[in-house]
């Protein structure tokens, strides 16, 4: 499955890996991040409407999750790590089921405030089978708003945010765009040590961040070319960390797996890391999240830039096997890794 040397490390690895896997749970992370409900309707089709050429879904299930922003808490927490969430809901039935699941997982909340000005960020993707087949999604409906948060609540969340950064050991920015990340916000996620990015476009906003996990196309657009060869991947690290001056860069390439950058000049050095699942996998919403949860926790229990990576790996290789927004958990963890060991 692996090259010779990537097997050989992973082999030598494998007890020191789950040790720091059973360390998560000391792991104390502050999570801001764009908060939305990812909701998933399914039904069956049962014929095409006599109004229009679209197809009638009999209801079956509907199922509601932390999504985005909101996902990549839910995987800490679901990782078992201790876990603050600052961020915005709107004053609606989206916001206090987003609340109340993440009160359920032991996630602290004190840090969300509403925005009365603005709904909860809602993801509705609809998905129809016909009988014994596959569920697939049809359509993905989105609500949510364009304006800008208030500057009160700017600096709300802001202040939080200074008042707990001694309490915690990482903070993790989930920026999928929609609105948090205003100046302030990124102020005082930077002055934390142990920053870790997760944004969609303009990296250079965090300048200073300790670790950045661009996947493929967003490091393309940071450094302004296409990146289709090792040599232009080696290149995009050394680019993107002279763009953001971070410690670390961390590459997420699909199915072609991840590659690590850190380091400048002579102390630059790079690694690659192959796809953990590459045929068993049914959906990759959310993985992103997987990846940057487990890499924290990773990191805060002490692990190596290359050891944190690989446990990303790992639990992004889990949870693409299921269907929607998926959590892994540490004891899920540790029974893939055995598996992997094994195959």
């Amino acid at each position: 499955m692996f090259n010779t040397l990537f097997t050989a490390q992973l082999r030598a690895s494998a007890e020191r890996l789950t040790q720091i896997i059973n360390g998560f749970a000391q792991a104390k992370v502050l999570v801001v991040g764009d908060l939305t409900l990812d909701e998933f309707l399914t039904g069956q089709v049962e014929r095409i409407s006599r109004e229009a050429p679209v197809m009638i879904l009999r209801h079956e299930t509907t199922q509601q999750l932390p999504g985005s922003g909101a996902n990549a808490v839910y995987n800490l927490a679901k990782l078992g790590a201790q876990v603050k969430v600052v961020g915005l809901i709107g004053q609606d039935e989206q916001g206090q089921v987003l609340r109340r699941l993440f009160e359920e997982s032991g996630i602290d909340t004190t840090g969300i405030i509403i925005d009365p000005d603005r709904p909860t960020v809602t993801k509705t993707r609809i998905s129809g089978h016909a009988r014994q087949s596959v569920t697939q999604q049809i359509v993905r409906i989105d609500r949510k708003s364009d304006k800008l948060p208030k500057i009160e609540l700017q600096l709300q969340l802001a202040e939080y945010m200074l008042s707990q950064l001694a309490t915690v050991d990482a903070v993790v920015c989930s920026d999928y765009g929609d609105g948090v990340f205003t100046p302030p916000v990124i102020a005082a996620a930077l002055s934390h040590p142990g920053s870790i990015v997760d944004t969609q476009s303009e990296l250079q906003r965090y300048a200073g961040a300790m670790l950045f996990t661009p996947n493929l196309p967003e490091a393309e657009k940071a450094v302004g070319y296409d990146i289709a060869t090792p040599q232009a991947l080696v290149q995009a690290g050394k680019d993107l960390l002279n763009l953001t001056q971070a410690e670390k860069i961390l590459i997420t390439c699909g199915d072609e797996g991840m590659s690590l950058f850190e380091g400048t000049g002579e102390k630059f050095q790079s690694w690659s890391i192959p796809a953990f699942n590459r045929t068993d996998v049914f959906d990759v919403t959310g993985a992103g999240d997987t990846v940057v949860a487990a890499l924290t926790l990773g990191l805060v229990a002490g692990a190596s830039f290359w050891e944190a990576a690989v446990l990303g790996n790992l639990a992004a290789s889990i949870v693409v096997r299921q269907f929607g927004t998926a959590t892994t958990t540490a004891a899920e963890m540790k029974v893939a890794l055995q598996a992997l060991l094994e195959s």
